[in-house]
């Protein structure tokens, strides 16, 4: 076994790159102020009550303005929606500019398409090394009937293939 401290960082991306994550654009609002982030370790973490997390980096610029509201929404993005994730992912100003979105049943910034949305309140952030891992408890989610995720796997985007037709 290796041990933890001679674990090069960019041995451990390439052999982490290998398990694929979901993409999803973490929206919040303030006033007139709205805020967005891209994050691939969004993830499910208690049905009772329902929770769920995800982590930013430290370093993040934009995590600190959402942390403010106090709430979020998850924009779970579709395979159609590499552009979106461009765009938010982006160090731009005003992240929503030429971004058609509506609002969530809190007043949340909500992603025309995405194929699902969860609002949340920040119930937890617990510093864990580089990044946090920000938990949320659920208040209000929905899904679309149809969309494939867009899935970041082995350092590019991909859209999702069944193995077996239903």
């Amino acid at each position: 076994m290796i041990a933890a401290a001679t674990i090069a960082p960019g041995r451990f991306r390439e052999v982490l790159g290998g398990y694929p994550t979901g993409v999803c654009v973490i929206t919040s609002a303030e006033l007139d102020s709205r805020f967005a982030m891209v994050v691939g370790t969004f993830t499910s973490i208690s049905l009772e009550p329902p929770l769920v997390g995800f982590f930013p980096d430290k370093a993040s610029s934009s995590w600190p303005k959402i942390e403010r509201t106090g709430r979020f929404c998850v924009n779970v993005l579709g395979k159609d929606q590499l552009d979106h994730c461009k765009h938010f992912a982006s160090k731009r100003e005003d992240k929503f500019e030429g971004q058609s979105h509506g609002v969530s049943p809190g007043g949340l910034p909500l992603l025309d398409d995405a194929i699902a949305w969860i609002e949340c309140a920040i119930a937890q952030v617990i510093e864990i090394g580089d990044h946090l891992l920000v938990v949320g408890e659920v208040s209000a989610l929905d899904r679309r009937d149809i969309g494939d995720p867009l899935l970041f796997f082995s350092g590019s985007y991909h859209g999702l293939q069944p193995l077996v037709q239903k």
